[in-house]
């Protein structure tokens, strides 16, 4: 009986690493990793595909910075969107200092400045009126350039003065067939292929993930990856690159086994669905789109 124990506490222990892979297999791991430029620590606008803000990024060689887009946890669907304070809250706070003060001067008596007379009043009156007059006329050209932009396409920029980022069809559809060739390429155990097609940080990753299921005898296979659909996020320049982060939404089989082939992980008869922000980078003039990173949603 004694030796009977002795081999099934064995056997338990030799399936435990087994046992311990992870219910999110697929490339990534269900983790935010990867780097996105300038823009690695902010979050990524959300889209109609994945309408929560993104995850952290908790794996990056990029050098860590504050990122104030994260301090909020809270999470809002794309069919509430901020109001004008929420989004403008500079803006909106100095103008309403501004008239918050003049108007508590003239309902106390003391005029629109609060209490300065004569001269310096009408100075300051006037001052006041051209400032607002001022921040109107920079609302209002910043609606009609929004709304320029939405008529006339995909275009998006890096801020005042930096060129516009127009993405064409022929580029959704390589992130798109991107998405399955790197599914494909991690369940043959591609290192080679997965080079191709992603920075030479996500391939770190891939492989320290390919190897770790090596290291316990298992095996993670995703099969009969289907694309659902996408939106873009967000797409800029940053010198002589171009970065473009798309939420898509994909359903497969994510399965891991062991070295004969028997599921430890996962289901080959239950489909998952999976949204990510999966951000590309390439070479302007030169080269293919390559993937930078992978960030999860809510």
């Amino acid at each position: 009986m004694s030796r009977r124990l002795f081999r099934a506490s064995l056997l338990l222990l030799a399936l435990v690493p087994l046992l311990a892979a992870p219910a999110d297999a697929r490339p990534g791991g269900g983790r935010s990793m990867g780097s996105r430029g300038s823009r690695t620590y902010s979050p990524p606008p959300m889209t109609q595909t994945a309408p929560y803000q993104a995850r952290p990024m908790e794996r990056s060689y990029a050098p860590s910075s504050p990122a104030p887009g994260y301090s909020n946890p809270m999470q809002r669907p794309m069919g509430q969107p901020y109001g004008f304070a929420q989004r403008r809250p500079f803006m909106t706070g100095f103008v309403g200092g501004l008239l918050g003060a003049g108007l508590f001067g003239m309902l106390s008596g003391h005029g629109f400045l609060g209490g300065v007379g004569g001269f310096v009043s009408f100075i300051g009156l006037l001052f006041q009126i051209a400032l607002i007059g001022f921040i109107i006329v920079m609302v209002l050209r910043w609606l009609g350039n929004r709304r320029s932009a939405a008529q006339g396409g995909p275009a998006f920029s890096n801020g005042a003065g930096a060129p516009a980022v127009t993405l064409s069809n022929a580029d959704y559809q390589n992130f798109q067939q991107l998405l399955l060739d790197i599914q494909a390429a991690w369940s043959a155990q591609n290192m080679r292929a997965l080079s191709s097609m992603a920075t030479p940080e996500m391939v770190s990753y891939f492989n320290e993930q390919l190897a770790d299921y090596a290291s316990r005898g298992a095996r993670n296979i995703v099969s009969d990856v289907q694309f659902m659909r996408g939106d873009l996020s967000e797409a800029w320049r940053e010198g002589n690159l171009t970065y473009a982060t798309v939420a898509m939404q994909y359903s497969l089989y994510d399965v891991t086994t062991d070295q004969l082939g028997n599921v430890i992980d996962g289901s080959r008869t239950e489909r998952q669905v999976v949204t990510e922000l999966w951000t590309f980078v390439r070479a302007d003039g030169r080269g293919n789109w390559v993937l930078s990173a992978i960030q999860q949603v809510g």
